[in-house]
């Protein structure tokens, strides 16, 4: 069955309001990815087969992040998302923590300790670069293996990591990859509280003015609340991968 239905496990609050995502418009939103590039394919097919007999002529597939580190395969995702375009799709990249962690490192080997040890070395291996061990990691081994990954890293990766975006907006949603700060209008939010926050987001009862959908903090299955969605199953580990669909004021998941 295409379209798995985890209503029956989600965490539900009442709903605040009927967010709905404009007119003649159908939305799924992708949770972090973690160089899973296998779940990445399947979950692509499925959306495609959901979508196809739906009336909506537009159609809009966001990625919320983290494409790579953790996983095994974080190239193959960023060849995915480049190559293996939706037809009929708008799709909007979503800037995760991980993917900044990775250009952060580029710019400034003293990120790189703290990125290997969080799912980075994952990465290095998927373009062929081995790391050090943690002991060994020195000043000069992490330029040199920043050095090393630049190399190896094709520049239309690095450029699309570059210019990832770090929030979107669907009617009632705004989507994003951690979350927002409560009380900071979306326009004024800053980027580290889109790519990092947790606690404060996750603990709000505030209305944000928009529903947010978001991945980052993982949950074991899609949690709906009144004024946020959460739709990070932990792929990397869990072997789950989650969209989020959105039609008018409908909410449906899809699992790969």
């Amino acid at each position: 069955m295409l379209l798995t239905r985890l209503k029956g496990r989600l965490r539900r609050d009442p709903p605040r309001d009927e967010a709905r995502v404009p007119a003649d418009t159908l939305v799924y939103a992708v949770g972090d990815i973690h160089g899973r590039a296998d779940l990445l394919q399947r979950l692509q097919d499925r959306i495609a087969a959901d979508a196809a007999p739906m009336p909506e002529s537009r159609r809009v597939l966001i990625y919320l992040g983290d494409y790579i580190d953790r996983g095994l395969d974080s190239r193959h995702v960023l060849e995915l998302l480049l190559e293996r375009t939706m037809p009929g799709f708008e799709t909007v990249h979503l800037a995760g923590n991980h993917d900044a962690w990775l250009l952060a490192f580029l710019e400034d080997p003293a990120a790189g300790p703290q990125w290997l040890e969080n799912g980075g070395r994952a990465t290095l291996y998927s373009y062929g670069v081995g790391a050090p061990t943690a002991a060994a990691a020195g000043p000069a081994e992490m330029a040199d293996l920043r050095d090393r990954l630049a190399a190896r890293l094709p520049e239309r990766h690095r450029t699309f990591l570059a210019g990832l975006a770090y929030q979107h907006v669907e009617g009632d949603y705004l989507f994003v990859h951690a979350g927002i700060r409560p009380g900071v209008p979306p326009e004024a939010q800053d980027t580290e509280d889109l790519l990092w926050i947790r606690d404060p987001f996750l603990a709000s009862r505030a209305d944000f003015g928009a529903t947010v959908v978001h991945g980052h903090s993982v949950v074991s299955a899609p949690e709906v609340h009144d004024n946020r969605i959460a739709v990070d199953t932990g792929a990397y580990a869990t072997g789950q991968l989650t969209a989020l669909r959105l039609r008018g004021s409908e909410r449906d998941f899809l699992t790969a």
